[in-house]
C-alpha cells in the first residue's frame, strides 16, 4: 500500500481509502458530505465542469453505498459475536450441569441436600438459558446424527428402529449452534419409522 493510501487520498487506480480516525459514524457521514459539496462547487465551469460534477456526485454515491454495506456488516459481524462470545464459557461449564445431573440422580429427592442442589442447579440453568443454552434430553425420537451422538445400540422389537430410547448424556445448543451432541443409546432391530 502506497503513502496516497495510508493517508487516505485518491490512489492512481481511482480507489478511495478511508483512513480509520475513530471518528463516529455520523463524524464520518458528515465529513464524506462536505467532500462531495466541496467537489461540486470546486467543477470548473464551462462544457467539461457538468461531466466532472457528474463524475463526483457518481464517486460520492457510490462510496456512500460502500459505507452503508460496511456500516451493515459491521453491525451483523457485531450481533454475531456478542450472541457466540460466550461460547468458551458455556462449554466450560457443561461438565458443571452434568455433575449436578449426577448429583441429583444419586441422592434422595426427600433430602434437605437434595432440595438445596436442585434450587442452585435450576438457578445455574436459568441464567445459561437467558444466555442462550438450549439442552437436547428428549427421549423417544427419531435419531438425528447431527444432535446425537449414538453410544449404545439397544435391540428391541416394540420400538422403531432408529429411535432414541434413552440419554446418557444432555447435549446443549447455544442460540442455534450445537455446543456438544446428545449421547444416547439408540433401538435397532424394529419396525422401521414411516416417512
Amino acid at each position: 500500500m502506497d503513502e496516497n493510501r495510508r493517508n487516505g487520498e485518491e490512489a492512481e487506480d481511482g480507489a478511495y481509502v478511508i483512513e480509520d480516525t475513530g471518528g463516529s459514524i455520523e463524524e464520518l457521514e458528515a465529513e464524506m458530505e462536505a467532500t462531495a459539496q466541496e467537489a461540486a462547487g470546486s467543477a470548473p465551469a464551462g462544457d467539461g465542469g457538468s461531466s466532472q460534477e457528474g463524475e463526483y456526485r457518481d464517486r460520492y454515491l457510490r462510496a456512500l453505498a460502500d459505507f452503508e454495506n460496511f456500516r451493515r456488516r459491521s453491525e451483523r459481524e457485531k450481533a454475531d459475536f456478542y450472541k457466540y462470545a460466550v461460547t468458551g464459557l458455556m462449554k466450560e461449564l457443561l461438565p458443571v450441569l452434568d455433575n449436578f445431573d449426577r448429583a441429583l440422580e444419586h441422592v434422595d429427592e426427600n433430602d434437605e441436600v437434595h432440595k438445596g442442589v436442585l434450587l442452585i442447579y435450576k438457578q445455574l440453568s436459568g441464567v445459561l438459558q437467558r444466555n442462550g443454552l438450549r439442552t437436547i434430553d428428549e427421549a423417544n425420537v427419531p435419531f438425528d446424527p447431527n444432535i446425537h451422538e449414538a453410544v449404545v445400540r439397544d435391540e428391541d422389537d416394540s420400538v422403531p428402529s432408529h429411535t432414541v430410547v434413552a440419554v446418557m448424556q444432555k447435549g446443549y445448543f447455544l442460540n442455534d449452534r450445537l455446543l456438544r451432541p446428545a449421547l444416547v443409546k439408540v433401538a435397532v432391530g424394529g419396525p422401521e419409522r414411516a416417512a
